[in-house]
């Protein structure tokens, strides 16, 4: 079926291939010489060191500025290289889809387009001109990617995206299966004093001491003193300033410790002294605020979206396994 696939052709393929392979691999610029090779067949098309290296060198870039071990960074350069050669082989696929389905895209098209790009960005022509050439890009090499890229987007409309059908039984399904994201919550608005305890080398005396502080500032609050005073005065926090303001919180976003201490309590509250790895707290209930749930109704354009996003990504997945299962493809890395 394929090119590469019938027997008879093979060897005489194989041939021609390294006949190309000769061919790019040394180009006379000048006083230079340019080298270029293979990195993949995939059917009749080839991609080249010069195609992948035009992705890879920014991320490569980028790469060796993190700071990591040589060890690291061949290994970070290595899985990007290897990602983007799979991403230059499926689009290449891709385009070898849009040449047999014959999706034609005229020139009005893409002048919509790139006037979509201008009033977006706020360009004039010289600009989008400049912006291009800082890129590397003429006005023409942009032209021909945007009708690619409106290809393959039509592509994808036929191929897969008309095949995607959610049905109100589906939203209806994912509604009840997620619970917490419907159902409304209760979120907790906490202020903490916290009392760092010392080092094990301060020894049990200094644990004490710290520990005698918290306790009278835990009776001062009894006595009715402000909480966020206090917290002002005395916490050992970088939240201090705002009088231990630690905002709002979901109980399951807390340590069984915390949420077990705090659970039962009502706005204007405080906890006991608490003992945690981060010191001595005792936590304050500024206020419980309740989120109302949605209905059905008012969650299902959102599950529309998430449905469709999910089976939009499965989809193309499958769709690309099944082109990569019906065709020659060759790394040559």
């Amino acid at each position: 079926m394929k090119f590469f696939q019938k027997t008879g052709w093979f060897a005489v393929c194989i041939g021609l291939l390294f006949h190309t392979a000769i061919s790019l691999s040394i180009a006379e610029t000048g006083d230079k010489v340019v080298v270029d090779r293979i990195v993949a067949i995939v059917n009749d098309d080839i991609v080249t060191l010069s195609e992948l290296n035009e992705i890879l060198d920014p991320y490569a870039e980028k790469i060796r500025t993190y700071g990591y071990s040589p060890e690291k960074e061949k290994e970070m350069l290595f899985q990007a290289r290897e990602e983007i050669v799979n991403q230059l082989i499926e689009k290449t696929l891709a385009d070898q889809e849009i040449q047999k389905a014959e999706i034609v895209v005229n020139e009005s098209e893409i002048d919509s387009a790139v006037e979509r790009i201008k009033k977006k960005n706020y360009w004039t022509d010289e600009e989008l001109r400049e912006n291009l050439a800082n890129d590397g890009l003429t006005v023409e090499n942009y032209r021909q990617r945007m009708k690619k890229q409106i290809q393959r987007s039509r592509l994808l409309d036929y191929k897969v995206k008309s095949k995607i059908i959610i049905t109100n039984e589906d939203i209806g399904k994912y509604y009840q299966d997620h619970p917490e994201k419907y159902s409304g919550t209760v979120k907790y608005h906490l202020r903490n004093i916290i009392l760092q305890q010392p080092s094990i080398s301060g020894g049990e005396e200094k644990d004490d001491a710290v520990l005698n502080r918290m306790k009278t500032i835990q009776e001062r609050l009894k006595n009715g003193e402000s909480f966020e005073m206090l917290a002002r005065m005395y916490s050992e926090s970088t939240l201090a300033e705002g009088g231990g303001d630690l905002g709002l919180f979901q109980l399951n976003d807390l340590s069984d410790s915390i949420r077990n201490a705090v659970k039962d309590l009502k706005a204007g509250q405080f906890t006991d002294i608490l003992q945690t790895d981060k010191g001595y707290q005792i936590f304050f209930i500024e206020n419980i605020v309740t989120i109302p749930g949605k209905t059905l109704t008012q969650a299902s354009p959102e599950i529309e979206e998430e449905l469709y996003n999910e089976m939009l990504d499965n989809a193309l997945k499958s769709w690309i396994g099944d082109l990569k299962k019906d065709s020659h493809i060759k790394k040559i890395l």
